[in-house]
């Protein structure tokens, strides 16, 4: 059982309604596979993947469609069987187009050749583990979609002795990892199990937040018979969840400025990445579905569906009798998703959530008042609101002096700003701006 103590937790922060009530009784349901699929090759952070196929060519469901593009990046894989209709560009969950694969569904759905088949994962060594995540093409399912076998080879001056499973979805409305973690919970710890041997790390953590104890009990059940694993409870706060913060909170240590987690010895995963991670070791099976969560005012049935990459987003909407009265559409949760232009947009490696919404609220913003709140809130204890008015300016040498990439944009100054200050919007765009120029500079110096 959880412990009475008090849960574990980081500095600042903020508690924001979590609305997850709308769905967080609903069963993982798998969604029929569409008519068609829009795979973009940039589904992940890092370098674009390269297709391999081309126009007219036919697939089989899990073959690889387009690969890895450099060590930080991914691999894509056919979601259904069928024919390439297209490669061109398409609308993106980011907001600007991206070169996609269409593949048109044959309908059969059949498997390429050497997948599902049975292995035994506790033969698998830590260089057989890593291989066949880079292969399956896995990322980090809660939502930044770092490829994850970068993070299971640090480099050897950077030992990792800790391995976190992320099991807080602190952001509100979402219940895909809380689904997953009460309906494949020892797939969980089995995806922990192998992330502890790749990394050849001494001890390992389940993180849950105070608000899930069923889902607690479940995996501490599951991980008992390992004194190498650890359960942790974690008080109910945003954004618990954040790898710094989550770090912070479960092993008490600080992450440097501009460093990697790597630098403390830790590595986090989410619980859906455990389960990728698990499925592809045990069974070659690639990152073809993920589970999703449908919700908010505007979803007449809300639902947590298994979808496969590349839907539309219109069939999650039909699939929950979304209302005529959504006045926004979200990708991920209220606090970190991307809201969208379009619904044509498709379900990539990292869209955890399809937020409908009814009621959501335009704001006049005004002028920083200096009421200092986003600084009392910021996890990272920066000063959002000069972030916000140095961005807003254009300052681009400023930016860094104020350690702009230290932000996470978690969106915890927006939401307390009693101005209404867009400040995530505003670093978002400082952080573009430094980008350009950084590019510019690199040109240059060629």
């Amino acid at each position: 059982m959880p412990s009475k103590k008090k849960h574990n937790t980081f500095p600042r922060g903020v508690h924001p309604g979590d609305f997850k009530e709308l769905s967080k009784g609903r069963p993982i349901e798998a969604l029929p596979p569409p008519a068609e699929v829009i795979l973009p090759v940039s589904q992940h952070i890092g370098a674009p993947a390269k297709p391999v196929v081309a126009k007219g060519d036919e697939v089989k469901k899990g073959q690889l469609v387009a690969e890895p593009g450099g060590f930080v990046s991914a691999a894509v894989h056919a979601s259904v069987s069928g024919k390439v209709k297209a490669i061109e560009p398409r609308p993106h969950a980011l907001g600007k187009p991206v070169q996609s694969i269409i593949i048109e569904s044959d309908g059969r759905d059949e498997w390429a050749e050497g997948l599902l088949g049975e292995n035994d994962i506790d033969a698998l060594s830590p260089e057989e583990i890593r291989e066949k995540v880079r292969n399956a093409g896995i990322v980090g399912l809660g939502g930044a979609a770092f490829p994850t076998h970068v993070k299971l080879g640090p480099p050897p001056d950077k030992p990792i002795d800790s391995a976190i499973i992320n099991a807080v979805e602190c952001e509100p409305f979402l219940t895909c990892d809380y689904r997953l973690m009460l309906e494949r919970t020892a797939d969980i710890v089995a995806g922990l199990r192998l992330i502890m041997k790749a990394l050849a790390a001494k001890r390992g953590y389940i993180a849950v937040e105070a608000n899930k104890p069923d889902a607690y009990d479940l995996l501490a059940e599951a991980s008992a018979g390992y004194d190498d694993v650890d359960m942790v409870m974690l008080e109910v706060k945003y954004p618990q969840g954040a790898e710094l913060q989550l770090i912070e909170a479960t092993l008490g240590r600080q992450v440097p400025s501009g460093a990697l987690p790597m630098e403390v010895g830790a590595c986090v995963q989410n619980v859906g990445t455990a389960v990728a991670i698990y499925e592809a070791c045990r069974f070659n099976k690639p990152l073809i579905e993920r589970v999703v969560t449908v919700t908010g005012r505007g979803a007449g049935k809300p639902a947590n569906l298994l979808v496969r990459l590349g839907t539309p987003v219109e069939e999650l909407m039909q699939r929950c009798e979304a209302s005529a009265r959504i006045n926004k559409l979200i990708l991920g949760g209220p606090m970190m998703g991307l809201a969208q232009y379009t619904s044509e947009v498709a379900v990539i490696k990292g869209t955890s959530g399809v937020l409908l919404m009814t009621d959501a609220e335009e704001f006049d913003y005004q002028a920083c008042i200096r009421c200092g709140r986003c600084v009392d809130h910021c996890p990272m204890g920066l000063v959002p609101s000069d972030l916000s008015i140095i961005c807003e300016a254009g300052k681009v040498d400023e930016m860094m002096e104020h350690n702009i990439m230290d932000c996470k944009e978690c969106g915890c100054c927006a939401y307390v700003c009693p101005a209404r200050r867009p400040i995530v919007h505003w670093i978002k765009l400082g952080k573009a701006a430094l980008a350009v120029q950084k590019a510019k500079q690199e040109k240059k110096s060629a």
